[in-house]
């Protein structure tokens, strides 16, 4: 029995293992696997460093994209440069109709030496010089001035002044402000203005800066009416002037084809004494005034801080309040009407900035949006020739007066200083110097070459100076 149980039990054995071989197990791979317990705290500490992690990878990857981006975007899509508005500095030279004047004169006195030469090979009649003089009289008697031709001369310079208003812009500034019942009311003030120029961007126009100082905003009407909304590019504090953009797409077609962009006349040309203008603005202290006259005067410059302007004066009597802009007979500008700069005598009369040194001061305004005006803080003037050759004074800018705290006077320049370089520009008088600021950024470095008085005799000094800014900030 026992021999007959063991056999069945090695049987039963043999076919689990027959079975197990067949199902293809083995019994030495089964096990029993245990899963480890979960440490919560160990999770809530991996999941917080997890989330620090991807935070810090964030402000990483973003800060990177800043730094980038604006490298990334020039690179694929250079950004396209914004023209700049030019006005080339002129020169003192003759105009046309002074070419023409000296021409005639110089043929006319050819003839009169020619008749010279004739009349003294031959005598005339008296009866034949007393005929010629019959005759003269005759003609001159003949130039009659009537109110009829008088007429007819105001009627051609109102069509000219007509042509002219196409240039010309009204600038005005709108002010919020507050009355003695704390009540809010808007106020506006207006300025003359010209427009000098166009481009891509759109108009610009020379104006007055003081009367829409501060303003909440500022506009522009044209020839036409039509109104449209201005920015200022930028102003210079000591003239006063600032430039104003009107962009194109605003302005409608018709308004773009009837204004017109005027030509920056010459001031410097010879013979300006006598020549007749026409002043527009607010000659006569209102708004599209206009007024005839000449020019009586153009050999006084104003000193002003880094800058020196030829002064030109009229006979025209208008307002202490003036402003707008000297037009000549050819419909180019060639001043910029000013109340700043009238002595006592004078205090009525139109006197303006001549264009010609106003060029370089109207390029740097016009291209100056978000960059400031430079400024050092000197007045000067030319050293006079005459000097050269009696004390031997060096040629330069002459240094009348350095402004209180102005960059030139912390470095140590002062009064009775030449200026003979600013940077790598020679300066042989002041409009040079003036140029040379000009070309000047604010917060650069620049080296100036002084010439000082010491011992009798002049020595070089070198300093490095500062350059500060003025005007409007972007």
């Amino acid at each position: 029995m026992e021999k007959e149980k063991k056999g069945n039990d090695r049987k039963e054995a043999n076919r689990i293992e027959t079975d197990k071989k067949e199902n293809g197990q083995n019994e030495f791979i089964f096990e029993k696997i245990k899963e480890r317990p979960i440490s919560k705290g160990r999770l809530i500490r991996r999941t917080f460093i997890t989330a620090v992690l991807a935070v810090l990878f964030g402000l990483v990857a973003c800060f990177t994209f800043l730094l980038l981006e604006p490298v990334i975007s020039n690179w694929l899509y250079p950004p396209e440069e914004t023209p700049k508005v030019m006005f080339p500095e002129d020169k003192e030279e003759m105009s046309p109709e002074e070419m023409l004047i000296d021409t005639m004169l110089a043929e006319m006195q050819q003839q009169q030496e020619d008749k010279q030469e004739e009349a003294s090979e031959e005598t005339e009649a008296p009866e034949e010089v007393a005929l010629k003089q019959e005759q003269i009289d005759e003609i001159l008697e003949s130039f009659v001035m009537d109110r009829t031709n008088y007429q007819e001369l105001y009627t051609v310079m109102s069509g000219y002044v007509a042509e002219l208003k196409r240039y010309m812009v009204t600038v005005t500034g709108y002010f919020s402000e507050v009355d003695w019942m704390n009540n809010e009311f808007e106020s506006t003030n207006q300025s003359s203005g010209v427009i000098i120029a166009s481009n891509e961007q759109g108009y610009y126009i020379l104006a007055d800066y003081a009367p829409i100082k501060d303003a909440k905003w500022t506009a522009v009407t044209f020839c036409d009416n039509v109104l449209a909304e201005a920015k200022v590019v930028q102003y210079d504090p000591e003239t006063e002037l600032a430039v104003v953009l009107v962009a194109g797409e605003i302005l409608p077609e018709q308004t773009k084809e009837t204004i017109q962009t005027a030509a920056l006349g010459n001031s410097l040309s010879r013979n300006m004494a006598g020549m007749p203008v026409v002043a527009l603005g607010s000659p006569m202290g209102i708004m599209d005034s206009v007024a005839y006259g000449m020019i009586t005067s153009n050999s006084v410059s104003s000193s002003l801080v880094d800058a020196n302007y030829k002064m030109l004066y009229t006979d025209i009597y208008g307002s202490s309040n003036a402003g707008g802009i000297l037009f000549n007979m050819r419909n180019e500008v060639i001043g910029i009407i000013t109340n700043d700069h009238s002595s006592s005598d004078l205090k009525n009369t139109i006197i303006a900035y001549g264009i010609s040194g106003l060029k370089g001061l109207i390029t740097r305004l016009s291209n100056s949006s978000g960059y400031q005006m430079p400024y050092l803080g000197i007045s000067g003037a030319d050293v006079k020739s005459s000097g050269n050759k009696t004390v031997e004074i060096p040629k330069g800018a002459y240094v009348m007066d350095v402004e209180m705290d102005s960059p030139a006077m912390k470095e140590g320049i002062r009064q009775g200083d030449i200026i003979t370089s600013v940077g790598e520009t020679v300066v042989a008088n002041f409009n040079n110097y003036m140029s040379a600021v000009l070309s000047l950024e604010a917060g650069q470095e620049v080296e100036l070459t002084v010439m000082r008085l010491s011992q009798e005799e002049y020595k070089e000094m070198k300093f490095t100076v500062t350059v500060d800014g003025v005007g409007l900030e972007e």
